[in-house]
């Protein structure tokens, strides 16, 4: 249980240090005026209402800085698509530690509850635990206990197909995350040979090279390409941690599974 709480709150503080470092890496306001922005909230309010800043983008400018709403725009439309990745992959994130804390439990515990249950022969009790207890590693074993009048045999065969189907549910989201992963930083990569075409048409409209006409497109290469890079780095560090968390569940399984079938055994 700890080392469960120890992986979320390293999930939940990187996240968190991921999108801080990404707000600071991309705001292009002084600190003086961030600061201003902070405490003199009224004002900033008003003075986006006299810009024509309403709706979505005026609560997003208070939300997460005029910086980061102003390069959003800089960027184009690969920008919108990056945003969809985002939520999604944030929402995925949220679920998926709400269903690992769920799946998590003290397995030294419960299976000092059920193991002396098994070897005094009081089936229906310890099946009657693990229909009470909450995670795959309750619903493994009480899979196996539903067979146990039938052989061991039966019991192994029950417990690895509840193992298969229980594995499949805690994998669930990761493609999800793998596919923000693999797309932002092509999001990104797209925005950048957009930003070059611009730039290169800007050149041949104008016959030629200044640095003021280039400007425009390159500046959305190099946006798009920091916004998919500042995307996909916290995500995938969410990725491994969450892979990690489930490898422990199933290495819990496999333990307890292994478990059940020698106190089967013994109260034979």
């Amino acid at each position: 249980m700890y080392r469960n709480k120890k992986i979320n709150i390293l999930i939940l503080t990187i996240f968190v240090m991921g999108m801080l470092i990404s707000s600071n890496i991309f705001a292009q306001e002084p600190e003086e005026e961030i600061i201003e922005d902070t405490i003199i909230v009224a004002e900033t309010t008003e003075i986006e209402t006299a810009k024509g800043f309403g709706g979505f983008e005026g609560f997003a400018r208070r939300i997460v800085g005029s910086g980061l709403v102003d390069l959003f725009i800089k960027g184009g439309w690969v920008m919108w698509p990056m945003l969809l990745l985002v939520i999604w992959a944030l929402a995925t994130s949220i679920w998926k530690i709400i269903s690992l804390r769920y799946a998590k439990i003290s397995v030294h515990d419960f299976l000092n509850k059920l193991t002396p249950l098994i070897k005094e022969k009081e089936i229906d009790e310890a099946t009657e635990l693990c229909a009470k207890t909450r995670g795959p590693v309750a619903n493994v074993l009480h899979a196996g206990l539903l067979k146990a009048d039938k052989g061991i045999e039966e019991v192994e065969k029950a417990v690895e197909n509840a193992g298969i189907l229980e594995m499949s549910f805690l994998e669930k989201g990761l493609i999800a995350l793998s596919t923000t992963i693999n797309l932002a930083p092509m999001l990104g990569f797209l925005g950048t040979v957009v930003g070059m075409i611009r730039a290169f048409q800007a050149i041949e409209a104008a016959g030629e090279v200044e640095p003021t006409i280039v400007a425009a497109g390159i500046s959305v290469a190099l946006i798009t390409t920091a916004s998919g890079l500042a995307v996909a780095i916290p995500i995938q560090l969410i990725n491994n941690f969450f892979i990690s968390a489930i490898d422990g569940l199933i290495i819990d399984m496999q333990t307890c599974s292994e478990k059940l079938t020698e106190s089967i055994l013994e109260a034979k």
